[in-house]
């Protein structure tokens, strides 16, 4: 009688290959979500900084020691030919970008304000201003984190939705993020 030569894997091997490619993902995936989590939190605050940063160069360069009243005016360069102090991605007061809705709001208007640079109308710059991210959708098994910043440059984070405020009288559940 001849040998048979068999080649390939039995049914028994393939199962055990498939579980351990299931007990594999199963751990990863869930890791893989916290991390697009973490990634998605980190981009919402650092675009609320960079909506501070742009309204700190606006008050020392354009506003008079005033901020800009919205978005727009941010969006408004001094003069032609030079760049505007925010970027294209903010395009209103709010914007839904990166998982998050962020919404600007400016604060009392300085009826003593002058005219800025940029066209902003005398006593229409603002001594105050406030940014919120909000998160548009919880994902799976990460807790819903919501991000705010005023003129004073501090993040604060709550586990809901943060209301405007323009000092740094919060009340619970917001936090300052440490």
């Amino acid at each position: 009688m001849r040998a048979i030569n068999q080649r390939g894997f039995t049914v028994i091997e393939m199962l055990l290959v498939v579980t351990i490619i299931g007990i594999l993902g199963s751990v990863a995936i869930p890791s893989m979500i916290r991390a697009r989590g973490t990634a998605a939190e980190t981009a919402a605050i650092a675009s609320i900084r960079t909506v501070h940063a742009a309204e700190t160069t606006y008050a020392t360069s354009c506003g008079n020691g005033y901020y800009a009243p919205s978005i727009d005016s941010l969006a408004t360069p001094p003069k032609a030919g030079t760049p505007a102090y925010i970027g294209p991605e903010f395009k209103s007061d709010t914007t839904d970008r990166q998982h998050y809705r962020f919404r600007f709001t400016g604060g009392k208007a300085d009826k003593d304000a002058k005219a800025t640079c940029n066209g902003v109308a005398a006593g229409k710059a603002v001594t105050t201003f406030f940014i919120s991210a909000d998160l548009l959708e919880a994902t799976n098994g990460i807790p819903a984190r919501y991000f705010a910043l005023n003129q004073t440059g501090t993040v604060y984070v709550s586990s809901k939705k943060i209301n405007a405020f323009y000092d740094d009288n919060v009340k619970s559940p917001v936090q300052v993020l440490r």
